[in-house]
């Protein structure tokens, strides 16, 4: 596989290691009722910081259980002020750019530092991506190839580039060839990940018909399937009822069920019965073989009565209606079709090419935060919430958490927030966002949709209506001149006032009036978090001053890799972590005093069972046959603890 190579490629490759751990300090809680000092522990959750220390900071309790991640990062234009562009000598950017890459990080092009920003972060996501899990990227094609060729190397599995038509109206003050989409990586873990289907549209629906009275509407479907070399024993000859014909599949293609269930069927249009007609010719000929190689025994479905007999039967059938499943075309004289019923179909495939008119555009999208903000649009570039439920829709499961590392104006928590209350789901989202407006429009946003927000409510009033009769035709300059009148006469009245359009066969003429509403709310609730203290200090030492239950979820993660989802419990069998793999994991810290492991102490320790158990401590003063006898590993606090 070719490989992409920057400036600064051979120092960030491995930067996540040396991102340190840090805390997640909760700020505050927030529902419907406002905020407050406790934690809702709904699982929704907004992080103010820096995204990279952030997302390290997510893998003790995340590591492979987000089910779908979706970002928007910087498309790197050259015009824009995010804090890793070259164009903006934001104290922030030096600073990583020198710990990272070394000093002369500072002359790189913005599309190494661009790269250089991305990879470390993306490496991160996918440790944080689930096995079942997809995650979705908006780009521009500024750094399209390059995104994607880190991505080839990052991720697994490469799903499929998604078209978004973002505008309706394209500029034309853009040279050369105007771009009308943005582009939407998607990749998987696994290379067995499908997405969910899109839901029926009323166009897919109309294609399907009930001309017999059949129980639900259907659309003709081919009988057959391909394979005939390979499925020799579906491909024969089935007698027409009414024609008396011989009807066979397509060249190279045979029956599409098996021959008992295709003889069952037809036995519902008269009697049949399987017969051998010597004629592997015929059959041959359709499978491509010759005529040595062709199956022996493969019998016809052939009418078991007389001719005369079964055309009667079958065109009782016919004007009887409620045709069987496999039925005969052209009123009932030609081949053999499959109903496909509307009731046993499935919603459509999602393709790579997503219309305006299905997820949204960008005015949608600042409309959508003007409404919520009133009258304001405090973020430059937002997605529109149907986009993203998109994404939800074919990605998610009711229960899945959706991360969001470059949250912006909040939309995927809307977006969510929306979904679960579409199909009553508890999806729980993560948005990290590291500008300054992380509080004031990132989690203000999310607030006010749980909260509900007062809104311009449009309403449409018909002022004038003229039937486009056939008389009424030859007096269009007429029609058009009352028209005119009547908006001229309304003009105080209204606001807003259409020209003379044809609606529905009439010339119309539509006011609009705008009112005071409210969006109503949508009941949830999160929690806001600041990037906290580092879980180490200097000297390599744990930082004691981030609490224990902090250093507990730490030390448990290094050892298992899983989150430490176990309540910490009081008194006896408070020192136990968690069991793993039947693991007993044990910290015996405490803060104000040094911990030792003995013989008095290891009864108070250990209180469940296990094959084998690591102990964290101080000082241990077991002796080494005791402990190997009984399966006793000790570790020491806290330079036995292992650092990701």
């Amino acid at each position: 596989m070719p490989t992409l190579e920057w400036l600064g490629k051979e120092r960030i490759v491995a930067h996540h290691l040396e991102v340190p751990f840090h805390v997640l300090e909760h700020r505050y809680g927030f529902d419907s009722e406002g905020r407050k000092e406790a934690a809702t522990e709904s699982g929704n959750k907004i992080i103010h910081g820096d995204n990279l220390v952030a997302l390290k900071s997510l893998l003790p309790q995340y590591e492979g259980r987000v089910d779908c991640i979706y970002i928007d990062p910087p498309y790197n234009t050259g015009n824009e002020g995010w804090v890793y562009n070259d164009n903006v000598r934001d104290p922030r950017i030096l600073k990583w750019i020198g710990d990272a890459v070394g000093k002369e990080g500072e002359d790189f092009s913005r599309h190494d530092k661009w790269l250089c920003m991305m990879y470390p972060r993306l490496v991160l996501l996918e440790k944080l991506l689930s096995p079942e899990g997809a995650i979705f990227i908006s780009i521009d094609r500024n750094e399209f190839a390059y995104l994607k060729a880190i991505c080839d190397r990052i991720f697994n599995n490469f799903v499929g580039c998604i078209s978004w038509q973002r505008t309706y109206s394209p500029r034309n003050d853009s040279k050369g060839i105007v771009s009308e989409t943005e582009y939407i990586l998607v990749y998987s873990k696994s290379s067995d990940w499908q997405p969910n289907r899109l839901e029926r549209t009323d166009e897919m629906d109309a294609r399907y018909k009930n001309p017999d009275n059949d129980w639900c509407a259907w659309k003709s479907g081919d009988a057959s399937a391909p394979g005939a070399s390979t499925h020799q024993g579906m491909v024969y000859a089935i007698q027409q009822p009414i024609t008396g014909k011989l009807i066979y599949p397509p060249k190279n293609r045979c029956w599409s069920l098996e021959q008992s269930e295709m003889l069952r069927i037809m036995s519902q249009w008269c009697s049949y019965e399987l017969q051998d007609i010597n004629d592997a010719k015929q059959r041959a000929e359709i499978c491509g073989i010759s005529d040595s190689e062709v199956r022996e025994g493969v019998c016809a479905i052939m009418l078991k009565e007389p001719k005369e007999k079964s055309r009667e039967l079958a065109q009782a059938v016919l004007e009887r209606g409620q045709w069987p499943k496999l039925y005969f075309t052209l009123n009932g004289k030609g081949g053999i079709g499959r109903k496909i019923y509307l009731e046993q179909t499935e919603g459509k495939n999602p393709t790579n090419l997503w219309p305006y008119s299905e997820v949204g555009h960008t005015d949608e999208a600042k409309k959508e935060l003007k409404d919520i903000f009133g009258g304001k649009v405090p973020f430059d570039t937002p997605k529109p919430v149907r986009l993203i439920e998109r994404i939800l829709h074919i990605a998610t499961r009711p229960d899945s958490i959706v991360l969001d590392s470059f949250a912006g104006s909040g939309t995927t928590a809307h977006a969510v927030l929306r979904q679960n209350r579409k199909d009553g789901g508890n999806r729980r989202f993560i948005l990290i966002e590291m500008m300054d407006y992380a509080e004031d429009t990132t989690a203000e946003r999310v607030r006010r949709v749980i909260t509900g927000y007062p809104t311009k409510q449009k309403q449409e009033v018909e002022i004038f209506s003229k039937k486009l009769t056939s008389k009424n035709l030859l007096k269009g300059a007429e029609i058009i001149a009352e028209a005119e009148k009547v908006i001229a006469d309304n003009r105080d009245r209204y606001p807003e006032i259409s020209k003379p359009k044809i609606v529905d066969n009439c010339v119309k003429v539509i006011a609009s009036t705008v009112a005071d509403g409210k969006v109503a709310g949508i009941s949830a609730s999160f929690d806001y978090y600041e990037v906290g203290l580092p879980l180490f200090i200097d000297d390599n030492n744990l930082n004691e001053e981030v609490g224990a239950d902090k250093i507990r979820e730490y030390v448990y993660y290094s050892e298992t890799h899983k989150p430490l989802l176990r309540r910490r419990e009081k008194g006896t069998g408070k020192w136990l972590m968690d069991t793993h793999n039947d693991i007993g994991y044990y910290f015996y810290y405490k803060p104000d005093e040094v911990t030792d492991l003995n013989m008095e102490t290891l009864q108070e320790i250990v209180t469940e069972k296990a094959g084998h158990y690591v102990i964290y401590a101080d000082t241990c003063t077991l002796p080494p046959d005791f402990m190997e006898a009984r399966n006793i590993t000790f570790k020491k606090i806290p330079r036995d603890i292992r650092r990701f």
